[in-house]
């Protein structure tokens, strides 16, 4: 027997059942909490032309086979298609089932339920935010303005106003003791002599100078301090060359 849903006492069954609940739920409804009956409304019909529109138009994998060869696991897929190309072939629907979901794929345009989620998201998100208000009415989309902002979209990121996270204040502080604090001026001279050298030579130099103080696992700390050392070297460089040929310095440390 084949369940289609979860069983009593059978927390493996989850995974099954939940297993759209990231690939499709959060990512048009995002994580902000949403209350009352305007709530509600605009989740339904948000979630009435994103059922048209994931299953119609989103081709998905299919898992048909595990094998297991040793430690690795070879798994084969089928093509992707949609789960309305999957209904249509499988043999167990009737045809009228089949005519009716045919006749529904008729109606439908992708760019107009796309216009309409990225509506009603919108919505969700100043709902989400703190504000009040109506879920806003049916209208006719406007596909060529829609259109027109999808050849730009690209340029601002996510464009999910209910995906889109709050800014990350930047740290202005360590959260460890660097451990080239006191040698660094020693190494800025080795710089300065030798520009070309690799965060790993300078490493191998400390720890052949500092037997013991200084490991391998150091490294990716060295590469950042010099990383951010390379750029002020190369400034002061050709700020230095354009006094000495008496042309303006320009100051960019605002």
């Amino acid at each position: 027997m084949r369940y289609a849903r979860s069983q009593p006492y059978k927390k493996n069954d989850q995974a099954w059942v939940e297993q759209k609940n990231g690939s499709i739920v959060r990512r048009m409804v995002g994580y902000g909490r949403l209350e009352g009956l305007v709530g509600a409304e605009s989740l339904a019909r948000l979630y009435s032309r994103s059922r048209l529109f994931v299953n119609s138009f989103q081709p998905s994998f299919k898992l048909i086979s595990k094998e297991r060869i040793g430690a690795r696991v070879r798994k084969k897929y089928e093509t992707p298609t949609t789960p309305c190309a999957r209904l249509l072939t499988c043999e167990s629907i009737d045809e009228y089932q089949k005519d009716r979901l045919r006749a529904v794929l008729a109606t439908l345009d992708p760019l107009q339920l796309l216009d309409e989620i990225r509506t009603m998201q919108a919505h969700l998100a100043e709902l989400a935010a703190g504000a009040k208000g109506f879920a806003p009415p049916n209208r006719n989309p406007n596909i060529d303005r829609f259109l027109a902002s999808l050849e730009s979209a690209w340029k601002d990121g996510e464009i999910r106003p209910t995906h889109q996270g709050k800014p990350r204040e930047q740290r202005s502080w360590r959260t460890r003791k660097d451990p080239f604090e006191t040698v660094w001026p020693e190494l800025i001279v080795w710089l300065g002599l030798e520009p070309n050298l690799t965060a790993m030579e300078i490493l191998q130099r400390l720890r052949a100078q500092y037997p013991g103080d200084y490991s391998l696992g150091q490294l990716r700390t060295l590469q950042r301090r010099v990383k951010q050392w390379r750029p002020h070297a190369a400034r002061q460089l050709v700020f230095v060359d354009q006094a000495r040929l008496g042309a303006p310095i320009e100051d960019r440390s605002s």
